[in-house]
């Protein structure tokens, strides 16, 4: 509906009858003799009224009366109001500020004045009105978007999973391992993550990174395949030569992960790149292919290694039986299977019973 009417609060008809003769030709004009009238008429006409223009010292209900009644119906935010006064004082205009009114009149009225100051609160109001509507599409249009942008997101994800997934089982079934070990891996990942993150917080992980990391785990023995089968399924002891083909899967996988496989989720690719080649290395500097020592292995590298090896403990291989989990607990704890940051085997610690129980709930099928 068009704003096209004006309506006055004014008690004093002389006064009242120059307000509307100023406005006559341009507006509709509302006409209040008091503020308890003046609601009525809002009330009944408040699409229509492009200006209120408030008399302050009135009968029944006075100008700051009736901005009290309005104050919490958000009126003043949807309709300029100004207040018309013959006190001018700071204080009656800090008074009118505060609820909300944007301008005042002065009696004894100049015409021109007058005319111009409506002029002014009715054009900023539509301008005020017109941005406001504008910011809600845009913010409307914004939100649209993140859907769309969220449900894309979701959908890569999910194919990311998919790949991730079907990649392991890949390796799994070349291997020979179980179809669990890969669950167990990213089991026991987001398990040790989640200690680590609560008791060491300068390694700054959260959710979003463990889950991140329990996916890339997936991929930590993606290298194998590239290793020969009379090597992968030897089940003596390697020679030296064969060993270090072995050891040759971590910088096969990242270079696997870098130049074969498409994750569109960066932060996953960069995880599993990292874990693919350094879930080997030693916190001693013992570890291969690069020998990093400390925390040069990045903390995601470290909770897989550590995992791993409590995996290859605890499940039959082709070279070996499997250890009871205590006993597999103290090897690592005691160094009897490579060095660890004391920092990852005091959170190992504390979720020992966790990492047992996904043991028995991820056994193998020959189990």
């Amino acid at each position: 509906m068009n704003r096209d009417t004006i309506l006055i609060f004014e008690d004093n008809a002389i006064d009242r009858e120059i307000l509307v003769e100023l406005f006559r030709s341009e507006y509709k004009i509302l006409e209040a003799e008091n503020g308890r009238q003046g609601i009525a008429l809002l009330k009944d006409h408040i699409a229509s009224i492009a200006v209120v223009l408030l008399d302050n010292l009135m009968p029944v209900m006075d100008g700051f009366t009736v901005l009290e009644h309005l104050k919490d119906k958000s009126i003043l935010n949807r309709i300029p109001f100004i207040m018309i006064t013959g006190d001018s004082s700071h204080e009656v205009e800090r008074k009118g500020y505060e609820y909300g009114i944007v301008s005042y009149i002065t009696k004894p009225y100049q015409p021109d004045v007058v005319k111009q100051v409506v002029r002014n609160a009715i054009g900023w109001f539509q301008y005020k009105m017109q941005l406001e509507m504008m910011v809600k599409k845009q913010n409307i249009n914004i939100q649209k978007q993140n859907s769309v942008l969220k449900q894309q997101a979701k959908k890569i994800n999910h194919i990311n999973e998919i790949l991730i997934d079907s990649l392991s089982n890949i390796v799994e079934f070349r291997n020979m391992e179980s179809k669990q070990h890969i669950k167990r891996i990213r089991e026991y990942a987001l398990c040790l993550g989640n200690s680590v993150m609560k008791l060491f917080p300068e390694y700054e992980l959260t959710p979003e990174k463990l889950t991140q990391i329990g996916w890339a785990s997936s991929l930590h023995d993606i290298g194998k395949i590239a290793i020969s089968d009379s090597i992968i399924l030897k089940p003596g002891k390697l020679t030296p030569d064969e060993f270090e083909l072995i050891k040759s899967h971590t910088t096969k996988g990242a270079e696997i992960i870098q130049h074969r496989i498409c994750l569109n989720d960066r932060a996953i690719y960069d995880y599993a790149c990292d874990i693919a080649r350094h879930h080997h290395e030693k916190y001693d500097g013992k570890g291969y292919p690069d020998g990093l020592k400390g925390d040069e292995i990045s903390i995601a590298a470290q909770i897989v290694s550590l995992v791993d090896v409590y995996d290859a403990l605890t499940t039959r291989r082709v070279y070996k039986e499997a250890y009871d989990s205590e006993q597999a607990f103290q090897m690592i704890v005691n160094g009897q299977s490579g060095s660890f940051s004391p920092k990852l085997l005091k959170a190992f610690a504390e979720v020992r019973t966790d990492i047992e129980r996904l043991l028995v709930m991820y056994p193998d099928e020959e189990a």
